[in-house]
């Protein structure tokens, strides 16, 4: 079983939308805590579910359970360099609480891509989701699309 992950910043529609079709995706799953924002540009929510069906034949969901709270993510954002072995045990913390490999299929994410904002995954809770799975399921293949 192979997860993606992609962020779109810094990436044209045409960039972000041909990594997705040629990777072989079957579903984007946007796990954004706000994917409606003006700084979204072409993936705000209506327009990505339009888009990655129209230009790629795949689906799209928002998976918010997936995503931090503000309450987590809004003090890492805040400060300029960020804490983020902070954010990182919280967030796995939430991800363990929200028993997220027991309340979705693993199924679900066969060939799914995990869309957030961050343009690497280094610092990206999309790479956290995929490796905490990874640990839970095993037999897990991630894969980026840088």
């Amino acid at each position: 079983m192979k997860i993606y992950t992609i962020g779109f910043t810094k990436k044209s529609a045409e960039t972000f939308f041909t990594r997705l079709k040629e990777a072989g995706v079957r579903r984007l799953v946007d796990i954004r805590l706000n994917n409606v924002s003006q700084l979204a540009g072409f993936t705000k929510k209506d327009d990505l579910r339009y888009f990655t069906t129209a230009i790629c034949g795949i689906g799209y969901v928002h998976l918010p359970e997936l995503a931090p709270t503000a309450e987590i993510l809004d003090p890492y954002k805040k400060q300029k360099s960020g804490d983020w072995p902070l954010y990182e045990r919280q967030f796995l913390e939430l991800m363990q609480e929200r028993r997220i490999d027991e309340t979705i299929p693993r199924e679900f994410f066969d060939d799914a891509c995990l869309l957030c904002s961050e343009e690497t995954p280094e610092h990206c809770h999309r790479r956290l989701v995929a490796e905490y799975l990874q640990k839970k399921w095993s037999a897990i293949e991630i894969e980026h699309l840088f």
